[in-house]
């Protein structure tokens, strides 16, 4: 019994197919992940503590440190290769600059 080999221009993976699969896996990785993310990002940006005993200081570095966690998770999952291949690289940008700007108003406040 012999097989035949699939030539290259019956590949599953074709590159017009993965249209629908960016949308069923980078809309709920956005919503989920990034979008909760950015709105604590947004949170810690805002409050603005009167002195450095306030305890909305520790609110901010609370809210920063939620926001730097869901961006990892969101990092982590994005490398998945599932994700990785197709939805690309520039998905590594939105929660490294998040995850950026929290941490560092995390640890300036």
């Amino acid at each position: 019994m012999t097989y035949r080999r699939r030539p290259a221009s019956e590949s599953i993976d074709l590159p017009e197919d993965r249209g629908c699969l960016r949308w069923v896996l980078g809309l709920p990785l956005a919503v989920l992940v990034y979008l909760p993310a950015a709105y604590l990002c947004s949170v810690s940006l805002t409050l603005r503590p009167d002195g450095p005993y306030d305890p909305i200081r520790d609110d901010v570095r609370f809210t920063a440190a939620v926001c730097v966690a869901l961006c990892f998770a969101g990092l982590l999952l994005t490398a998945v290769p599932l994700f990785h291949r197709t939805l690309g690289r520039w998905w590594y940008a939105a929660p490294f600059l998040l995850a950026s700007v929290a941490f560092l108003r995390g640890q300036t406040v």
